[in-house]
């Protein structure tokens, strides 16, 4: 360090110093003379020129996530339209935003004017907290607002002031406070998130909360001498920036280097030299109490290698600095340039020259969407969290394609497909050569674990879940982000499929559709290009929005709520006479010398294990693991969870078809990737949903034995024994899979072979098993796992099924439960039967064969057991009771009606409470018997489809003629995603309620996505819009030719109903740009799901 040469140099050098400084570190206090009336006119100036800010950020990207917010700006220049506000709320992202101009007089705050104009994001500082919206000064008609100058030379310790700002998007609010700190470090708000740092923050008790970010913090005379940001107060440099005449875009400049102010105690002992510390005092305004010190650095960044944590800063460009203003003012005038900065480290003073990097340039503004993962460079905010450097390829959002592979939101992903990946490009060159159903590694790091990498596969998308990938660029000058197609039209993700050959479903040949193995090689068709719908998190609740000025919305669509259990089943093949033959294994080929070598070794190995039991050893073989996802984006019927694990069973295996049995809180939607893994064979294939049971709960999974290769000689079915029923005391073998797919089993004996179910219908209605009989045990593994109930020689009785359910606490407090009973297994029999012997319903293509699927006749009630004890107290003659105690001596029950599904055909003619006494004449004693009958009108070919029930209603019989229903396995093969929300057909759990709208019932809200016009303006799930505009929308075809009348932007007069009957009528504003009409269908005669455009911008 050079020494002064003299005393009037040191005295010259100081006063040239506290000249360039703008501001005081601490001020001396100021008196303050203001009274009631200079608040007053100074309020009544100000009030007008405050807005409430409503932001709806469409997508996660850098540091903040997708969602709606309140917030508070201010006019700071009424010519051009500028409105100031803080960073957290602009959003380094997509921001919709509308600002709602109120004004009022004096101190009592009326709202005399409410004008709701759009704004557009034109400026977000990369570092501080604070940006700019513009907007059309012409717009505002009705309001008389002046400008709210800026001073932030005013601000003083001890001044007081006035915070203007919106409470929660309610209402505008005054608070009051006094300036108690003016050089408070800026706040850490989160780890993985937004935070500034090299600057100072005021403090003062104010009282702020959420919505009051980006609020004037105003002094008696109406100027801004702070803004308002994280419940603190913050004297930025981006308001002395303003205030000194500094137009947008602001140069910005960095050296990647994190600085903090510490006091003249902690620097001596970091070892500043005596002489140094009274250079720094002397040139430094009065009141100075310390300098400024390197916390971190960025690695690769311009000063990584040559500044490190503890380098306390003497000089920059020769010019002491001890204020973050002055070398924040320095940088940004010399962007591109190198600066000389002097610093002492350890106290031995070293000279560094860095070359100034501009701060926009490692500020990415613009992302990949694929899949609904939302991916772009590191942003320099976050690779300061994170301590990675700038520009490698970062997950904003993991969507669904990532999410499925197990990478978590902020991963660095590292390689693809085998190839390194540095850059957003060399992603996007390697996505654009997989095709769709390709299973390719991938690597990626965290922050939390950064110094591993983790591995994991990635399944790139086979149905049309999601739009094709598409690049969104950031544009200041129209506020909007710029979307186009990234992959080129000759990528095999755009390239159409092979389209199948129909077979008869008798005939032995393999279809010409490549099998669907590891590594999927065989392309689909891929809808045209069209703007991505962005769904990266969706919900069911009502929730509100949050106005927190640093909350991240919290969406259930990430959480992981795995289910672990297995379920084993044997597999027996049917004659159409429901004769049960020997289970069968055919070979597809003749593997092979080494494949033959193969199986023996893997056969031998299995068969060492062992002390297993005969039935274990036989069930092994049968049993599969299935892991199931659920795209966010068509989380239909109420699925509670986008991740499920569980065990099936195989219960018939050809050369043409496998099909697996599992229970349906395993496999709960159509919508969903199945991928199979088999005890028998170590393979993983992929699974597709068949059949859905519309009452018990079980679903069948078809499999492409092609796919197993050397292995489909070791999997084989499992023999099904329907008959006779298990009966209480009988001996029991319980059979299933760990996660590790090892066979598990124990001896159990039947406590119960008939309880009766009763769930009670989940927060947001979901399937649920109704009018089943399930099996009961004296001991089991416990609730997680699940399996088969089979005799001693392996022959599958039941299936031990997962249940789910819901206990409620209180009428706000609920949670997700699960339970495992015996599912009997005639009903699976059953419709095996229909598949192999060939249905009279609709086709569905298995494996390249289109096959005609069961339908299933039901009677659309749900009822329950009653004790024919208390049936007599209800005044049941003797001679009914004495009847059903004939037909079935061990139950000793009548069924009654708990109530029928709305829409069905025995609405309005059974009523609560009735007792179920007789079908044509014959007693029925269970549910077994209604399902035996309901299956006996299709065997009459000039049956109507009804059926004469006697009943027991108010001390009288009734004779009733009822109709049953139909209904196939596919479950909902339709869905409409609109503003942001899905909509569906009412599914049979909402039907089960009881309640369908008169207005019209076919447009029924499941889910809703973060950020969508819908979370903005609350249409939120479980409730039907009625009417679009006032045009009503009774069904799905109607909603569409509504709504495709709507332009972008415009209005839109909803109606709607809730589930608890209550209407409402709302506004919403249509946004194409980020949130396109689009519709999800379930083709049957390609089995793909099929996404077309409804309404987009062309």
């Amino acid at each position: 360090m050079e020494r002064l040469g003299s005393e009037t140099a040191l005295a010259t050098m100081e006063t040239s110093m506290k000249e360039e400084l703008c501001m005081e570190i601490d001020p001396p206090f100021k008196e303050n003379l203001a009274t009631a009336d200079d608040w007053r006119k100074a309020l009544n100036k100000v009030v007008p020129a405050v807005v409430v800010l409503r932001t709806t950020a469409c997508r996660a990207f850098d540091t903040e996530s997708a969602g709606a917010s309140y917030a508070t700006g201010f006019v700071v220049d009424k010519r051009r339209g500028i409105i100031l506000t803080n960073r957290h709320v602009v959003k380094p992202d997509y921001c919709c935003c509308c600002c709602c101009c109120r004004a009022g007089g004096g101190g009592k705050l009326c709202f005399v004017n409410r004008e709701e104009i759009p704004v557009y994001p034109i400026y977000r500082d990369p570092v501080h907290d604070f940006g700019f919206f513009r907007y059309d000064p012409s717009a505002i008609q009705f309001l008389s607002y002046e400008e709210i100058p800026l001073a932030p030379e005013a601000a003083c310790v001890g001044l007081e002031i006035r915070v203007v700002g919106n409470d929660s998007g309610e209402k505008v609010s005054i608070l009051a406070g006094t300036l108690a700190r003016l050089d408070r470090d800026a706040p850490h708000y989160k780890k993985d998130g937004y935070n500034d740092f090299n600057t100072f923050y005021m403090q003062a008790a104010s009282g702020t909360k959420g919505g009051s970010s980006g609020s004037p913090v105003i002094d008696w005379q109406g100027r801004a001498v702070a803004l308002n940001a994280g419940s603190k107060t913050s004297t930025k440099e981006e308001t002395l920036l303003l205030a000194h005449g500094r137009q947008s875009p602001f140069p910005r400049g960095t050296l990647q280097a994190t600085f903090l102010h510490k006091g003249f105690d902690e620097i001596r002992r970091l070892g500043l030299r005596s002489e140094t510390e009274q250079l720094v005092r002397h040139a430094s305004p009065p009141g100075e109490t310390g300098m400024l010190v390197v916390d971190s650095v960025v690695p690769d960044g311009p000063a990584h290698k040559h500044l490190e944590p503890g380098d306390v800063l003497i000089r920059l460009n020769g010019e002491v600095t001890t204020q973050f203003l002055k070398m924040e003012n320095l940088l940004d005038d010399s962007v591109n340039d190198k600066v000389e900065l002097q610093i002492e480290r350890g106290g031995k003073p070293l000279s560094v020259e860095l070359t100034v990097q501009d701060l926009h340039s490692v500020t990415p503004d613009y992302f990949l969407e694929v899949s609904g993962a939302v991916i772009h460079p590191l942003s320099y905010q976050q690779a300061r969290n994170f301590r990675f450097q700038c520009g490698i390829v970062y997950v904003a959002e993991p969507g669904y394609m990532l999410f499925r592979a197990g990478v978590p939101r902020h991963a660095i992903i590292k390689k693809f497909a085998g190839e390194d990946i540095s850059r957003l490009d060399d992603f996007i060159s390697v996505l654009s050569k997989l095709s769709r159903g390709a299973r390719v590694p991938l690597e990626y790091i965290s922050y939390t674990d950064r110094h591993r990498r983790k591995s994991v596969l990635v399944t790139v998308d086979r149905h049309e879940w999601y739009a094709p990938p598409q690049i969104y660029t950031r544009n200041d000058s129209s506020g909007l982000w710029n979307v186009k197609p990234v992959l080129p039209l000759d990528s095999p993700l755009l390239s159409p499929g092979v389209n199948p050959i129909e077979q008869d479903p008798a005939s032995n040949g393999i279809s010409s559709c490549a099998a669907e193995v590891t590594s999927m090689e065989q392309p689909h068709q891929c809808v045209g290009q069209e703007p991505m719908d962005g769904v990266t998190s969706m919900e069911t609740s009502c929730e509100q929005i949050d106005d927190g000025p640093h909350s991240l919305d919290d969406s259930d669509s990430g959480t992981k709520k795995r289910r672990v259990e297995g379920d084993l089943s044997a597999d027996g093949v049917l004659s159409p006479d429901c004769s049960l033959h020997e289970p069968r294994e055919e070979r597809l080929e003749d593997p092979g010398t080494e494949s033959e070598t193969v199986l023996r070794d893997y056969q031998g190995g299995a068969a060492v294990a062992t002390n297993a039991s005969v039935a274990e050893r036989a069930i092994e073989p049968t049993l599969v693991m299935l892991e199931v996802h659920v795209p966010s984006s068509c989380m239909l019927d109420g699925v509670h969870s986008q991740h499920f694990f569980g065990t099936g069973v195989i219960i018939y295996h050809s050369q043409t078809m496998g099909l697996v049995a599992v229970d349906k809180n395993t496999v709960a939607v159509s919508v969903s990737d199945v991928m199979l893994s088999f005890a028998a064979y170590p393979i993983e294939i992929p699974g597709e949903v068949v059949f859905l049971h519309p009452v018990h709960n079980f679903a069948l999974v078809a499999y492409d034995p092609s796919s197993l290769g050397a292995g489909a000689s070791v999997v084989r079915a499992a023999e099904l024994l329907p008959e006779p029923a298990l009966r209480r005391g009988d001996s029991v073998c319980l059979v299933g899979l760990s996660r590790s797919l090892q066979a598990t089993s124990r001896k159990s004996v039947v406590t119960n072979p008939s309880a009766a179910l009763n769930i009670g219908s989940a927060d947001c209605p979901r399937y649920r098993a109704t009018n089943m009989e399930v099996i009961e045990l004296d001991t089991d593994f416990g609730s997680a796992f699940s399996g088969v109930l089979t005799d001693e020689l392996g022959r599958v009785q039941a299936i031990w099924g997962s249940f789910s359910t819901q206990l409620k606490y209180s009428c706000s407090s609920s949670e997700d439960h699960q339970f495992v009973r015996g599912i009997p297994i005639y009903t699976i029999s059953q419709i095996l039967e229909k598949i192999i012997s060939g249905a009279n319903g609709p086709t569905l293509l298995i494996n390249g064969v289109k096959r005609p699927m069961p339908l299933v006749r039901i009677l659309e009630v749900e009822l329950y057991p009653t004790l024919l004890s208390k049936a007599r107290s209800f005044g049941l003659s003797d001679s009914w009771i004495q009847a059903l105690v004939k037909r079935d001596p061990i139950r000793r029950q009548v069924l009654r009606v708990k109530g029928c599904l709305a829409g069905s055909k025995a609405e309005n003619l059974l009523e609560q409470g009735d007792m179920v006494l007789a079908i044509n004449k014959e007693p029925v004693t269970c549910f077994r018997d209604i399902e035996d009958a309901c299956q006996a009108l299709d065997q009459c070919d000039d049956g109507d489809g009804k059926l004469t029930l006697t009943i027991f209603r108010q001390g009288r019989e009734i004779d009733l003629v009822v109709g049953t229903d139909v209904r196939d396995g596919n479950g909902t093969t339709r869905v409409i995603n609109w503003c942001g929300c899905i909509v569906q057909d009412p599914h049979s759990a909402v039907r089960a309620l009881g309640f369908l709208p008169e207005e019209g019932h076919g447009v029924y809200v499941a889910r809703w996505c973060h950020g969508s016009p819908v979370h903005r303006y609350g249409l939120y799930a479980l409730q039907w819009i009625v009417e679009v505009n006032g045009k009503p929308t009774p069904d799905l075809d109607a909603f569409v030719t509504v709504t495709k009348e709507i332009e972008h932007g415009e209005f839109v007069r909803v109606r709607t109903i809730h589930l608890n009957g209550k209407p409402r009528v709302l506004t919403l504003k249509q946004d194409l740009h980020y949130w396109p009409s689009w519709e999800l269908r379930f083709d049957p005669e390609t089995a793909m799901w099929r996404r077309r455009t409804i309404k987009a911008l062309v």
